[in-house]
């Protein structure tokens, strides 16, 4: 059994060869601080987060892409694989994805997290490689592709190439920081205290980076700082809007120093074809737009840009007996074997 995992900050998804993404989960995982015992994982810890006792715990084991708590990150792989591998003793092999730009002690800790679960081998594959093998970009061709992949911790902008790639940059910003940019909206502009699901919710709701024609609110419900106690307060879209804007700018302008390194050729390319941007940030209204004004490429979001990089993953499975099925070229996709 092949299979492909990317192992995200805000969620983990699997996919399974033949059967496609099987889980899609947050990555999350609730455990009892003294006894240590794993309460839940994936959607129902999710829910536990800011309502839980003092003794139990609801955490994000991995930031900005990396892992941060390994013991927590196996416990939670284990958990997601029991749900998805209903013969343990399979021993699958699995691909899994990674940031562009990692440390060896980073990438050592995936596999080992990995390798807990009881797999034979894992491959490791960058996220935009990723993302451009499953948005159906001329991979393995002599062609420039500029893939940007915006998540939850970290921002991947790549220029693939022949199967590799020429150039990238890792941002550890993303979604989480936008939310806790709305977090801290909240409590200077309305003394108010939130949590980052809430503010999550509310610019899931009404977010935008286009400059809105109709303003919409959303309430948001917290700890007034000065009173300490519950209020309401109601956020508007142009509000979200000054809190996020800073960030989405900063994600455009490094697409920029990444063309700078760019080869002309290449460039010659992306300037024809524009970018394609994926991750969950892609469905953010006016963050395309907000692009193209900085980068005057034309940006391209495929459908379902948050599965760009699993489908990818899914794709590189095949590359797992060393040989090319796929594209029916000599491309090797996977960075890693361990």
């Amino acid at each position: 059994m092949d299979i492909a995992i990317d192992l995200g900050t805000c969620r983990t998804r699997i996919f399974i060869k033949g059967r496609g993404v099987v889980l899609d989960e947050p990555s999350v995982i609730a455990y009892n601080t003294v006894t240590h015992e794993i309460i839940a994982a994936g959607q129902d810890a999710h829910e536990m987060i800011g309502r839980t006792p003092p003794y139990i715990n609801a955490v994000f084991p991995l930031a900005n892409g990396v892992i941060s708590k390994a013991a927590l990150v196996e416990d939670m792989v284990n958990i997601f694989m029991s749900r998805v591998c209903q013969k343990r003793l399979m021993m699958p092999r699995v691909a899994a994805c990674i940031p562009g730009e990692i440390t060896e002690v980073e990438q050592h800790a995936v596999v080992n997290a990995l390798s807990s679960c009881g797999v034979r081998r894992v491959c490791l594959i960058e996220a935009a490689k990723a993302a451009a093998m499953g948005s159906d970009l001329p991979f393995n061709s002599p062609h420039g592709s500029l893939v940007v992949n915006a998540g939850g911790g970290t921002t991947d902008i790549a220029v693939i190439s022949l199967g590799g790639i020429a150039a990238c940059k890792t941002l550890k910003i993303g979604g989480n920081l936008m939310d806790e940019e709305i977090v801290k909206l909240v409590r200077h502009k309305h003394s108010l205290l939130v949590g980052t699901v809430s503010a999550e919710k509310c610019k899931i709701s009404i977010g935008t980076l286009l400059q809105p024609n109709e303003e919409k609110e959303c309430t948001l419900k917290g700890r007034h700082i000065l009173k300490n106690l519950p209020q309401t307060v109601k956020i508007t879209s142009s509000g979200i809007r000054n809190a996020i804007l800073p960030i989405a700018e900063q994600i455009a302008k490094s697409i920029l120093s990444v063309l700078e390194v760019t080869p002309p050729e290449l460039l010659s390319d992306i300037q024809s074809d524009g970018l394609t941007l994926c991750g969950g940030l892609a469905n953010l209204p006016g963050f395309d737009a907000l692009i193209e004004q900085h980068t005057e490429l034309k940006v391209t979001v495929p459908e379902n840009p948050d599965l760009r990089v699993i489908e990818g993953c899914g794709i590189a499975t095949q590359y797992l007996d060393g040989v090319s099925k796929y594209y029916g070229e000599n491309v090797m996709p996977l960075k890693v074997a361990h």
